[in-house]
């Protein structure tokens, strides 16, 4: 049977997280670039990237997550069976990276500096905008040698490294808070409580049964309903029938 992982956010600073986990990913992804396109995706997607820097403020957010982390350790740190060396490793890396966070300049500075980004950025908000006669001076980059344009990505997409870093850090402790429970929703439908401390709800279910998960609601209550998938259809149809799902409350 094939499955995946839903993951849905019940507040905007995890919703933000999240957003920028797939743009680190879709950069990973065309950062050994060969191609024109993949150059030109990786400084599209660089460039969401920096807007959603540029407009939230992501460090403060991952320093109190952090020490949020920091706090869940020195708990645990009490347990007679816990492995202390495991933990004072962990609680290393975890003050170490919020010194570098809270010493650390804004993200993507550096890259509003650069010109020949900044000379191409607006150009990239037109559908379309990215045509040689819109930005010769991009199609001139792009005939480059590789080894020119991949230490231009590296460069970038370094002066984002302590971002990624510590979304991954936050996201795998986030993740790990919610362990997967079975739950038989009624009619393709289930209605739940949240915990106060509940930041994220992940569904795992079948991706080849006809049916896909929506979430709606808040940090108090949140409901789950499984809709048919039929591409054809203009509006979306709600299941009718029992689904069985495995639910994450993180």
């Amino acid at each position: 049977m094939s499955q995946a992982v839903y993951e849905f956010p019940l507040n905007e600073k995890v919703r933000t997280y999240l957003r920028l986990e797939q743009l680190f990913k879709q950069l990973h992804e065309v950062s050994n670039a060969d191609q024109d396109w993949q150059y030109v995706r990786f400084i599209e997607s660089l460039f969401t990237l920096l807007d959603l820097a540029e407009r939230v403020d992501v460090r403060n957010d991952l320093v109190k997550d952090i020490e949020l982390h920091e706090r869940h350790l020195a708990l645990w740190s009490q347990h007679p069976n816990i492995d202390l060396e495991a933990l004072q490793v962990a609680q290393s890396k975890l003050q170490n990276l919020k010194d570098e966070l809270k010493n650390a300049k804004k993200f993507g500075l550096a890259l509003k500096e650069d010109k020949f980004l900044m000379s191409i950025r607006q150009r990239f908000f037109i559908p379309g905008g990215t045509c040689s006669f819109d930005l010769p001076n991009l199609h001139y980059w792009l005939r480059q040698e590789h080894s020119f344009k991949h230490q231009a990505l590296s460069r970038w997409l370094g002066e984002f490294a302590l971002m990624r870093n510590a979304i991954e850090v936050t996201l795998a402790y986030l993740r790990e808070r919610g362990r997967f429970e079975e739950i038989n929703a009624e009619k393709g439908f289930f209605q739940g409580v949240a915990d106060d401390k509940n930041e994220l709800i992940r569904i795992y279910c079948a991706t080849d049964k006809g049916y896909y998960p929506t979430l709606s609601g808040n940090k108090y209550r949140y409901a789950i309903r499984f809709m048919l998938f039929n591409p054809e259809e203009a509006g979306q149809v709600a299941m009718e029938s029992l689904v069985s799902f495995k639910l994450a409350c993180c």
